[in-house]
């Protein structure tokens, strides 16, 4: 006999203790625990972020694996997800923090010379649309790196070429971009970002996000300058000016190398996942959806996955259910926002350790109880 309920279930990542593919089972596994008649489909999703390859993949797009340059230089395991003529590349997963030899914060040497390698290999590769999903990088060199793996030359006043890193851009005196690859003019890009931040000022890479990266004050001011001048000499060389664009500031500048360099197109990384995914073309039929990630607050509302997922979903009359670590949304914005409930680990959990250690397990647990409370 068919199945008379099908839940689609579409967590982001929580950070730190479980993918968002591994979300996703534990959520079904405990979904069927006690209903074994229901109909589970896992949309594992992802912002732009940590994750996003895994997405695609989970998708139907085939895993890439390329070696490419690492933060700090050092060679790391790294890939692309592909289908058809596109391509998705994710920054963390070859510049990201979590790549750091031991963890070591590098806030001003470390680069995106990998993200620029992914690009080329998916170039080379007959790719003809790259999304490139920008977010936990582990520098602030505002996409310099990349420029420099597509082409690109940065000089110092004695005509050496620059180190890699956000601190070194102080010392740009020539840009030459003559030998940029001229397969970029033909080629879509799409940047795939949940934060919409510029290049400079207080809202800026340096001064937002270089503290995550380990900056210090005096970090900060320095990466800005160099920021602000690896800008002028690319609105000199292009003619275009973004350092003020929305997404200019994701990931380190990452995003403005992207946008001004490369001409890439800058999206809310959820819509992008979610066309990716064909998120869509699973809801019909579907009587719930559950989405989540590790702490489900006020940023969530800003351009996260799960305030995506709860958009799309409740706009076709479907009920969604949030689950995360710690939720922090009265039921008031929930509602506003297109949730119907929310649930944390922290319910039937309150030892945060014990959650961070036991994630899986207490998901399951709790989905079971989501099961009982809405099928």
């Amino acid at each position: 006999m068919p199945s008379l309920t099908r839940v689609v279930v579409a967590p982001d990542k929580f950070k730190g203790t479980l993918p968002a593919d591994g979300v996703a089972g534990a959520i079904a596994a405990g979904l069927r625990r006690g209903h074994p008649e229901v109909e589970v489909l896992e949309c594992p999703i992802a912002d732009g972020g940590d994750g996003t390859v895994a997405a695609a993949v989970a998708a139907g797009f085939r895993h890439v694996p390329v070696v490419a340059t690492g933060p700090t230089g050092k060679p790391v395991q790294s890939g692309y997800a592909r289908q058809d003529d596109t391509a998705v590349v994710e920054l963390a997963a070859v510049s990201g923090l979590s790549l750091l030899p031991e963890g070591v914060p590098a806030p001003l040497t470390a680069n995106t010379l990998g993200v620029g390698e992914l690009i080329r290999t998916a170039l080379d590769d007959g790719c003809r649309r790259i999304v490139l999903g920008v977010g936990g990088s582990a520098g602030t060199d505002g996409g310099a790196g990349i420029a420099v793996a597509l082409g690109a030359r940065l000089y110092d006043a004695r005509g050496d070429e620059l180190a890699p890193g956000g601190a070194a851009l102080l010392d740009l005196d020539r840009l030459d971009l003559s030998g940029l690859d001229p397969r970029l003019r033909e080629v879509e890009f799409v940047v795939a970002s949940d934060v919409d931040n510029p290049l400079l000022g207080e809202r800026g890479a340096a001064a937002v996000y270089g503290p995550q990266k380990g900056s210090t004050p005096e970090d900060v001011a320095l990466l800005e300058s160099a920021l602000a001048r690896w800008s002028e000499f690319v609105r000199r060389e292009l003619g275009v000016d973004l350092a003020g664009a929305p997404g200019a500031g994701a990931a380190g500048g990452a995003g403005y190398a992207a946008l001004a360099v490369l001409g890439a197109t800058f999206r809310p990384g959820i819509d992008v996942i979610l066309e990716l995914t064909a998120f869509e073309d699973r809801l019909p039929g579907a009587n719930l959806v559950i989405t989540g990630e590790g702490s489900l607050d006020e940023q969530t509302l800003h351009g996260k996955g799960p305030a995506g997922i709860a958009a799309t979903a409740s706009a076709r009359g479907i009920r969604v259910v949030a689950i995360a670590g710690r939720n922090a949304l009265s039921q008031e914005s929930l509602t506003q926002h297109g949730f119907s409930a929310a649930y944390g680990l922290t319910d039937i959990e309150p030892d945060v350790a014990r959650c961070m250690s036991h994630t899986a397990e207490l998901l399951e647990e709790l989905a079971a109880r989501v099961a009982d409370d809405w099928l």
